[in-house]
């Protein structure tokens, strides 16, 4: 570990990034929101909230990474302090547990891809319930299935972000390819009755459903999720980044490209469902499993073209939900490896560990807990436990980047007012501090769209009440709509994630005393202006850049990796 490692321009970061907010809740989440929530009424709250909440989170993200030029562990010791470190360690904790389980549900959709180049999945006497059924309670066909996709991301990141741009620039120009051939047959068949009922109903507002609060927090909720802001995914890859990329123009280009994804493929099942299914909104609502490996492969048999034209599309289309799969498990893996690099572990075993656990534990949410629902559906009751665990955690890892940009805004201020350079009280705060961020690690003179006072507001006054909201509706819901709600022993209920959450948070507070006596080394692109001294960090003998070590550490470099 001699030198730093880095992206080779703008385009690798784009697509890297890109690649990282797509996934498989943009292509089988989303037409189910859409479904549930009145058509296109759904996508007003979606495209609002992507600019309030989920674009300047990005923003947050990649300016903390570009000047820390560490990991999520590193990001918050630098910029909050050694006593924050574990709020870094939450956030790389959170994206790994999901990805145990995301391993699994990638490899249900490589599964099926395979079913579908196979042409098994096509024909009159082909019950799809059965293939699922049959397939979920096959513990070695899932279990082999996720072995092949942790494996593949292994070796897609093994040698750095080099290989991450490449993988990355591959998967997203075929899944772009294949998501617009499968638009086209699916259009193709929704004209085929003369109505194009699939595509209006996603793009018909119902105006007098606007109001509806639950419209509302579906769209902030379905934002928050599918563009990776908060995840730490954007931390991590601005790591990469070189000297002079605007971190701006990237975050709107990410958020814009996660959302057209989105839509391109929410019109596709739309389409198609709503020009075969006789009753398409119950289809599309029936639940994500439902829509992607029961009904799905039964609309696509019936597309255009006969034979041919089914096996294209489904294929084709099992292909592109495996690819956004794919980009989304590189991303969680480099994340937690990056965290490892960062503390001076080499790559080759950062990779290697961080590949076995994800694969070992992600085992039991591969086998246990299969049940067979009222209407015969096999449901991996383990897996959505997990789900229900640590998927709402990533609002408190979004809540710890607004958390570290309020408090530099607020130690900045303080120490001009002492310095006798600023105005106490609440107009000097709002003067100085609020803007201080954005001023010193947005607007740099790098960014090519200026990050104006909007900015400030959102993360100083929106961000907190919708994260309020966000995380009562969620509760709310839970304890008007759960039995028992309380019971620790209930998997649906609020006390297991209470439980989980108090003992990893508690768990990571006591580890972080241990964390920051280790070395933190920064990924420093030769030339680049990641000045820390005004930071926490810059006061900590224990942080370098890579390739230099502090007093005591020097047996370090016996076992680095130099990265090409």
């Amino acid at each position: 570990m001699s030198q730093s490692d880095q992206f080779s321009g703008r385009m690798g970061l784009i697509f890297a990034s890109i690649g990282a907010a797509i996934g498989t809740g943009n292509i089988w989440r989303f037409p189910r929101m859409v479904g549930a929530n009145e058509g296109g009424t759904f996508l007003i709250p979606w495209l609002f909230f992507l600019f309030v909440w989920s674009i300047p989170l990005v923003i947050a993200e990649f300016a903390l990474g570009k000047r820390s030029r560490t990991g999520t562990i590193g990001t918050f010791r630098i910029f909050a302090g050694k006593r924050f470190a574990w709020m870094g360690l939450w956030t790389a904790w959170i994206s790994t547990a999901i990805g145990f389980y995301y391993a699994v549900v990638a490899g249900w959709c490589l599964k099926y891809f395979q079913l579908g180049v196979t042409n098994d999945l096509v024909g009159k006497n082909v019950d799809t319930q059965l293939v699922w059924n049959e397939f979920l309670q096959s513990s070695g066909q899932v279990i082999f299935y996720q072995f092949l996709v942790v494996a593949i991301t292994l070796f897609a990141i093994w040698k750095g972000a080099k290989a991450i741009e490449k993988v990355n620039v591959i998967l997203m120009c075929s899944l772009f390819v294949l998501l617009f051939m499968s638009l086209g047959l699916s259009l193709w068949m929704d004209l085929a009755d003369g109505s194009l009922d699939g595509f209006l109903f996603m793009f018909t507002v119902n105006w007098s459903q606007l109001g509806e609060p639950s419209i509302w927090i579906n769209g902030l909720s379905q934002s928050a999720w599918s563009c990776s802001a908060g995840m730490g995914m954007a931390i991590t890859y601005s790591v990469y980044m070189r000297k002079d990329e605007d971190t701006t123009l990237n975050a709107f280009t990410m958020g814009l490209a996660n959302n057209s994804i989105s839509i391109i493929a929410g019109l596709t099942v739309l389409s198609a469902i709503f020009a075969v299914s006789a009753d398409p909104l119950a289809t599309v609502t029936g639940g994500s499993s439902a829509i992607t490996f029961l009904a799905l492969p039964e609309v696509f048999a019936q597309a255009p073209g006969g034979g041919v034209g089914a096996w294209v599309m489904m294929a084709g289309f099992f292909l592109a939900l495996t690819f956004a799969a794919l980009t989304s498990m590189i991303s969680t893996v480099e994340l937690c490896v990056r965290n490892f690099v960062d503390h001076g572990y080499t790559r080759n075993m950062s990779v290697l560990f961080t590949s076995i656990a994800i694969f070992i534990f992600g085992i039991p949410s591969a086998i246990l807990w299969i049940t067979i629902a009222p209407d015969g559906t096999a449901f991996p009751q383990f897996l959505e436990v997990q789900d229900h665990i640590w998927g709402y955690g990533l609002m408190f890892s979004g809540l710890f980047i607004a958390f570290t940009i309020w408090k530099y805004g607020y130690t900045k201020w303080r120490a001009q007012v002492e310095a006798g350079e600023a105005s106490p009280g609440l107009q000097g705060y709002l003067n100085i501090g609020v803007s201080a961020f954005r001023d010193d690690f947005i607007n740099t003179g790098d960014n090519d769209v200026w990050i104006g006072r909007w900015w400030d507001l959102l993360m100083y006054l929106a961000f907190p009440i919708l994260f309020t909201v966000l995380i009562v509706s969620y509760f709310g819901d839970m304890i008007m709509n759960t039995h028992d709600v309380w019971n620790p022993g209930n998997p649906h209920g609020i006390s297991i994630i209470l439980l989980f959450w108090g003992i990893v948070a508690g768990g990571f507070m006591i580890f972080n005393k241990y964390l920051v006596q280790r070395p933190l080394f920064r990924n420093i692109p030769e030339g680049a202006d990641v000045d820390i001294s005004g930071l926490p960090g810059g006061q900590d003998d224990l942080v370098c850049a890579v390739g230099e070590y502090p007093t005591g550490w020097e047996h370090l470099s016996e076992n680095a990796e130099i990265i090409s």
